[in-house]
């Protein structure tokens, strides 16, 4: 899904947000694969949206997870990942990731990321233990 802002109050949320998100994602996805028996590579995409795909594989299984998508999920809090590629949804900031003063709140948003990427690895298939 193609993030909309309906104003520009939101796309200037957005943009103070997004790098630190995604520095904040790759982080907490770094220590995750360390402990996990998933093997890691970074694929670069054009479309729908020009980035990154993290894809995990382990024996027969492989996932992938677009970079942007998952931050998506960390700045709006009303963004759910869908099969839609083309399809756009009018995107909510998520102002708890925001101080008093407006500058960005790096506890929260760090905590936010690593909630994303716990529950990214949490609904990975169950894997046997005899690894």
């Amino acid at each position: 899904m193609i993030p909309k802002f309906t104003n520009i109050v939101t796309w200037e949320q957005a943009e103070l947000l997004m790098q630190p998100a995604l520095l904040r994602l790759v982080d907490n996805l770094r220590k995750e694969i360390e402990n996990s028996v998933w093997q890691a590579t970074y694929q670069e995409v054009l479309e729908p949206i020009p980035g990154h795909c993290l894809i995990l594989e382990w024996q027969e299984e492989k996932r992938s997870f677009h970079l942007w998508e998952l931050c998506y999920q960390i700045c709006f809090s009303n963004y759910r990942i869908t099969h839609a590629e083309s399809e756009s949804v009018e995107v909510e900031i998520d102002t708890s990731l925001f101080d008093m003063t407006g500058d960005i709140d790096w506890e929260k948003l760090d905590k936010k990321a690593s909630e994303i990427v716990v529950k990214l690895f949490t609904e990975l298939p169950k894997l046997s233990n005899n690894s």
